[in-house]
């Protein structure tokens, strides 16, 4: 139903590991368009969006739309014993019962990872209407997370019409990261208003890792509301993460 060759093997090695930390399962849709992954965790804390458009690959044939439930720690396996100069081709397997991995570079080795029947749920983030919205380069996002991690188990984002803050308090430490509408790595900022929330650093920590995907990260968030973390390879592809907040009481 689809046979399809990776060549920049660097797509998968920097978006299915960061995935497979926050999801254990999900079902990736294979259709004209490429290959898309919706899912939350267990918790019902995250979700992850992954896009993979067919621009993304050498050679995309596709006669039927499929669905397929992987296991990301069995997939991020194969995933790790390919080598950046392999050519890879992802198929069914003849009995349409696994996934088939071609990995072609000093040799031809083939894998095969059983699919799983697993429930496509399809969490409502359409529906979702952020207050603020905030484009830095990603390495940014990923100092204002580390820091604020030195200090306490969560983060607060706060966006006004000139300023964006990362910071964190503990008992008796702080770590603040601030930048201006007009700073270099600040691309941009739009908060009409005063925006402010909480996030647990247990995922932000491993949603940032995505920033060697982009160098620009985009995040979206309002009042005790979710936030939207994305980055984005122009034609290539497209994570992206939402995140419950931590509210106080």
């Amino acid at each position: 139903m689809f046979k399809i060759v990776l060549t920049d093997v660097e797509l998968s090695k920097n978006t299915i590991p960061i995935i497979a930390e926050i999801i254990d399962e999900g079902v990736f849709k294979v259709d004209q368009n490429g290959i898309s992954l919706l899912a939350p965790d267990r918790t019902m804390v995250s979700v992850v969006e992954f896009r993979l458009p067919s621009t993304a690959f050498e050679k995309y044939s596709v006669t039927a739309d499929t669905s397929m439930g992987l296991n990301l720690a069995n997939f991020v396996n194969v995933i790790k014993r390919i080598k950046s100069s392999d050519h890879v081709t992802l198929e069914l397997a003849k009995d349409n019962t696994k996934l088939k991995i071609t990995v072609e570079g000093n040799g031809k080795r083939a894998f095969e990872i059983p699919l799983l029947d697993i429930k496509d749920e399809k969490p409502p983030i359409d529906q979702l209407n952020f207050a603020g919205r905030v484009e830095l380069e990603s390495s940014i996002m990923e100092d204002g997370i580390a820091d604020a991690d030195i200090v306490g188990d969560s983060v607060i984002f706060e966006a006004t019409p000139e300023f964006f803050r990362i910071y964190s308090r503990g008992d008796v430490s702080s770590a603040e990261l601030e930048m201006a509408k007009k700073d270099s790595g600040m691309l941009k900022l739009h908060a009409p208003n005063t925006v402010r929330a909480r996030y647990p650093l247990e995922y932000l920590k491993k949603m940032v890792k995505a920033s060697k995907l982009s160098k620009q990260a985009v995040l979206e968030f309002g009042n005790d509301y979710p936030m939207r973390l994305e980055f984005k390879a122009v034609d290539k592809a497209h994570l992206s993460f939402i995140l419950a907040p931590r509210v106080e009481e």
